[in-house]
């Protein structure tokens, strides 16, 4: 297996999918991309960084992306977060945008999501890689066969889970979640090219709050 940090509950919930061809597949690419010099994000250590930030009986919520930026020094290992000191790109702009007007959160200076990951909110990248400046460069590689399997296995091991879906693509992956066990949460993706389409005044921070006290599940703290 690639070596990563990844925290001991998802080594045994995956275990099967690491061995599995396409997954030595992903790893020998990598390989072969970093023999040849390509620079990836984000670095080794932190390709599995949501799963190692939020254990698997810890996940409360998941939110899903699409795949990591691919600016220097922004990918982090959680989708939709930058590291302390990087501008909050965009679409992390928006989403903060969004949690002042639903919940009053002040516009936080760091787009660190860290916090949310250690409560229980599972910052998922359906590709985990990406190469510098080449969007979308690893979706091919192998990576949603693996992704699915981890919303999968959430959906089936787990119950009370929030799944939140933002654009078309992350719609797309509501057929792996089972509907009667666990709550969706749909809108427009928080890119300024959809955001107004419906992101912004979805509330769905404090509507998933609202999910998980129903449940008996302790809220989120979504201030940063």
């Amino acid at each position: 297996m690639l070596d990563v940090k990844i925290e001991e509950s998802w080594k045994e919930v995956l275990k099967q999918e690491f061995s599995k061809s396409y997954f030595q597949q992903i790893a020998a690419h990598l390989k072969t991309e970093r023999a040849t010099k390509k620079v990836i994000y984000p670095p080794g250590s932190l390709i599995f960084n949501a799963f190692y930030q939020t254990p698997f009986h810890k996940v409360k919520v998941v939110i899903l992306g699409q795949d990591p930026y691919y600016g220097i020094g922004q990918a982090m290992g959680l989708c939709f977060s930058v590291p302390d000191g990087i501008p909050p790109p965009p679409s992390l702009q928006n989403i903060f945008k969004e949690l002042h007007t639903d919940i009053g959160m002040p516009i936080p200076s760091t787009g660190n999501l860290t916090p949310w990951a250690k409560q229980g909110v599972f910052l998922l990248n359906a590709v985990l890689t990406v190469r510098a400046n080449e969007a979308a460069s690893h979706s091919k590689i192998g990576w949603i066969n693996f992704t699915d399997a981890v919303i999968k296995k959430i959906s089936e091991e787990k119950k009370d889970i929030v799944f939140i879906l933002w654009g078309k693509f992350a719609q797309e992956k509501q057929i792996l979640i089972d509907e009667t066990k666990h709550t969706i949460l749909k809108a427009a993706h928080p890119s300024p090219l959809s955001a107004f389409n419906g992101f912004f005044g979805c509330k769905h921070f404090s509507r998933t709050n609202e999910n998980l006290v129903k449940n008996g599940i302790e809220p989120i703290n979504w201030r940063l």
